[in-house]
């Protein structure tokens, strides 16, 4: 299979656990402009940045995860994975949206690359707009952050709900997620903690996916590999949102 070009990307399923209940995941819904899951319901996150490429020496995985950590910080306003962690994070946020280097924006916190749990890669065959090859992070929320809030760019609003309330109000037509974003989903609300979470990625390999389309009893349906810790693994195509 030839695929077409694929532009980096990295985001970030924060958890933030309860006192009774399962874990809440913080999740942006998409502006309806966007050429890009417009509309859709997504974790925090996005392209891979040169300067993330400088910061990491040009090592693939370190620049995915710091442009994880700089997304969220653009995105959400929570800094994940830095160490001291700033006491004003609204300055940071401003200076990022306005092009500053991440490295000077950092100042003296230094990164904490290893707070982010390698979790999943996701990288479409089909070419809408354009196709991200995205890895995906998990991260607990600290104590101590400061409330999270919206863009008001790319993205409209933001919300912490549990994985399984989220599929529910997809099902019910009150919510739109593309298929990693599901996948992904049905994927977490098996699990009762960060904990839980973390040991189910350790436990199986991080390979790149590429869904399929294959016909299953006369339906086209879109398919990933089994055997990755995914519950679910083919949708009828005419059931799939992409992109």
């Amino acid at each position: 299979m030839t695929l077409p070009p694929a532009i980096p990307a990295a985001t970030l399923i924060l958890f933030r656990e309860r006192d009774t209940g399962p874990p809440e995941l913080l999740m942006v819904e998409r502006a309806k402009a966007m050429a890009f899951a417009a509309g859709a319901l997504v974790f925090p996150g996005g392209r891979v940045d040169p300067g993330d490429y400088a910061l990491a020496g040009d090592d693939d995985e370190a620049a995915a995860r710091i442009a994880a950590i700089r997304e969220t910080i653009e995105e959400v306003g929570l800094a994940i994975g830095l160490d001291p962690a700033p006491t004003a994070i609204a300055p940071m946020r401003a200076a990022l949206h306005a092009g500053e280097p991440f490295a000077a924006v950092l100042g003296s916190a230094h990164l904490r690359l290893e707070t982010l749990e390698p979790f999943a890669r996701w990288r479409p065959a089909h070419a809408p707009s354009r196709v991200f090859d995205t890895r995906f992070y998990l991260a607990r929320l600290p104590a101590d952050a400061p409330p999270a809030s919206v863009d008001a760019t790319e993205n409209t609003r933001l919300f912490w709900t549990s994985a399984a309330d989220i599929l529910a109000e997809a099902d019910a037509g009150r919510a739109t997620l593309i298929f990693p974003t599901r996948r992904t989903l049905e994927r977490l609300a098996r699990f009762a903690s960060f904990e839980a979470a973390v040991a189910d990625a350790r436990a199986h390999p991080i390979q790149t996916i590429t869904p399929w389309i294959e016909d299953r009893d006369g339906v086209d349906h879109l398919c990933i590999p089994d055997g990755l810790g995914y519950p679910v693994i083919t949708e009828p195509l005419t059931d799939v949102t992409r992109g």
